[in-house]
């Protein structure tokens, strides 16, 4: 579990809170003109992270630095704090989110692009742990990610949150892991694209249940009225598809090709 610690220590101190003076939103749309400033947690792997090297790096990354190049933009990669994401998009600090978001239940929140990826809401227990199903959660410590897909699906799934012993909010996944391993908690609620590359590339003695919590789709979310530059991003993300760029870039982290975008 070194590299979880690495990484959290490491993302503590890159990332940093945006400055108060960012510039506003552009006429056209963008948080500056020329550039393409995409939001994420930088505490995200594999969508999006800090490299051992200190340099931001991911799947969503690669994908959302491919747009930009075809936009003829300059692609600035913003960490934040994900439960202000709200705020940094609609104040003009970043163009949009792209970081494994999430589009079901925020429909109406955002101004999407088509989706490109499928996702799961899982657990994620000690394999040795004993636990095998979601009721055997009962009476169990289970964190989730603030404001995150996750803690929605638990919420609208109020008779299997209400046999927990203690829900516990945490500020990213990397530190949910170090609280698992620990066993400072007994589960995790997460994305399920998240939680196998972590198990893989950690060799953690974790393990994924088999019943999820809920199915959703991954979109990049643009703050409602910036419809021009996510309909830019649409027609990239489609003619990376056609071209085979997608499958790719897909390959290139996973192994096969998982994006949904035909």
């Amino acid at each position: 579990m070194k590299k979880f610690i690495t990484a959290v220590l490491t993302a503590a101190m890159l990332v940093m809170p945006l400055a108060a003076c960012s510039d506003a939103a552009t006429e056209d749309g963008s948080a500056s003109a020329g550039t393409f400033t995409v939001g994420f947690d930088a505490e995200f792997p594999p969508m999006g992270f800090v490299a051992e090297d200190g340099s931001y790096t991911g799947f969503d990354l690669d994908l959302a630095a491919e747009v930009a190049d075809r936009l003829g933009r300059e692609f600035v990669a913003q960490p934040i704090a994900w439960d202000s994401k709200d705020q940094e998009l609609n104040s003009g600090n970043i163009d949009c989110i792209w970081n494994g978001f999430t589009i079901s239940g925020r429909e109406e929140s955002y101004a999407w692009t088509e989706a490109y990826m499928a996702n799961n809401q899982v657990v994620v227990v000690n394999a040795d742990s004993g636990i095998a199903s979601l009721a055997d959660l009962a009476g169990k410590t289970v964190a989730v990610q603030k404001d995150s897909s996750g803690l929605a699906a638990l919420e609208e799934n109020a008779d299997l949150t209400a046999t927990f012993a203690e829900l516990v909010q945490v500020d990213d996944y990397l530190n949910a892991m170090m609280e698992l391993e620990t066993g400072a908690v007994d589960a995790i609620v997460m994305d399920e694209i998240v939680a196998r590359y972590q198990i893989q590339q950690s060799g953690s003695n974790f393990e994924v249940l088999d019943e999820a919590i809920a199915a959703e789709e991954y979109g990049v979310g643009f703050a409602i009225g910036n419809e021009a530059l996510r309909d830019e991003v649409q027609a990239a993300l489609e003619d990376m598809a056609a071209d085979g760029t997608l499958a790719r870039i897909s390959n290139e982290w996973f192994g096969e090709d998982i994006t949904t975008i035909g």
